[in-house]
């Protein structure tokens, strides 16, 4: 199958192009610059502009870009940029699609567990309200923004993605030398629920969601069991057989991270519903496992 695919240079994407070659599809890449190789196509989100070279013959399209949440202090402009690259990116894609005369049969698009903000102690599944405050507010219009592909018929999954346990990047790829150092601990009262899937996983649900015909609309990419952050900095101590012994408190990570410790510190228990009730088979449903993976 040929599958075009945005965010590409990501941790997700690109391990996803890798995944997908292995079994022989064709991947083309839509980049923000001039294609410098055979398998690149253009595009510019801010302009609403999308190569339909690329989109050409393709079964399935997977959009994955977006500015890193984690990477910067949330300034009023990078919030902005947050915002943007998502929903602007996920409407051009969706224009795109639904102006070819012969579409592809999905679009899976990413989208986050921030949809439900802060759940604290409570369990949530893909029928849960939008939470309130900034990531809720973006997943919204992200997801929203896909609506011209699935007005134009064509099967449109979104993917929300908890924290990707790896050590390539994202949060987990921060966490792993801390530890490694001897110097991890939990996070504020470690309390907080953190919903978690291992990058295989990630990367197999992606797929699942492209070859499921009858899966649309929200799907929680997460592990079976979301676990407490204490109980995720115990695993990590276990596996790395190091200590964990210095906690951060609350007020130092609202001091380093601003806005955003707001949402380290808060808590979302998001369970995969759709995503087993569906057939998927996780092979990596622990934290241990989670986390031996991405070693």
């Amino acid at each position: 199958m040929r599958i075009a695919v945005t965010g590409s240079t990501g941790l997700i994407g690109s391990a996803l192009v890798r995944s997908l070659r292995a079994d022989g599809h064709e991947v083309v890449r839509f980049v923000r610059r001039e294609p410098a190789a055979g398998d690149e196509a253009r595009w510019d989100p801010a302009r609403g502009h999308v190569d339909p070279a690329g989109l050409a013959g393709c079964g399935a399209v997977v959009h994955l870009a977006g500015a890193g949440v984690g990477e910067h202090r949330w300034t009023s402009a990078y919030k902005k940029e947050i915002r943007d690259s998502r929903v602007m990116g996920t409407a051009a894609i969706a224009n795109a699609l639904a102006a070819l005369d012969a579409p592809p049969a999905v679009l899976v698009s990413g989208s986050a567990v921030g949809y439900y903000g802060d759940t604290g102690d409570r369990a949530v599944d893909e029928g849960a309200p939008a939470g309130h405050g900034f990531l809720p507010s973006v997943c919204v219009e992200w997801e929203a923004a896909a609506e011209p592909a699935r007005a134009a018929g064509i099967r449109t999954a979104f993917a929300r993605t908890g924290l990707v346990v790896a050590r390539e990047g994202g949060a987990w790829g921060r966490l792993f030398p801390v530890f490694r150092a001897g110097i991890g601990g939990r996070l504020g009262n470690g309390h907080q629920y953190w919903s978690y899937i291992s990058l295989r996983d990630e990367v197999a649900a992606l797929r699942h969601l492209i070859d499921t015909p009858g899966i649309e609309g929200p799907v929680n990419l997460t592990a079976p069991e979301p676990l407490t952050n204490r109980q995720v900095t115990a695993a990590m101590a276990r596996v790395l057989r190091r200590p964990a012994l210095l906690p951060v408190p609350a007020v130092a990570l609202r001091v380093v991270l601003g806005e955003f410790a707001g949402d380290v510190l808060g808590s979302q228990r998001a369970t995969p519903a759709r995503l087993l009730e569906s057939g998927f088979v996780f092979r990596d449903p622990g934290i241990e496992q989670a986390i031996r993976a991405a070693m």
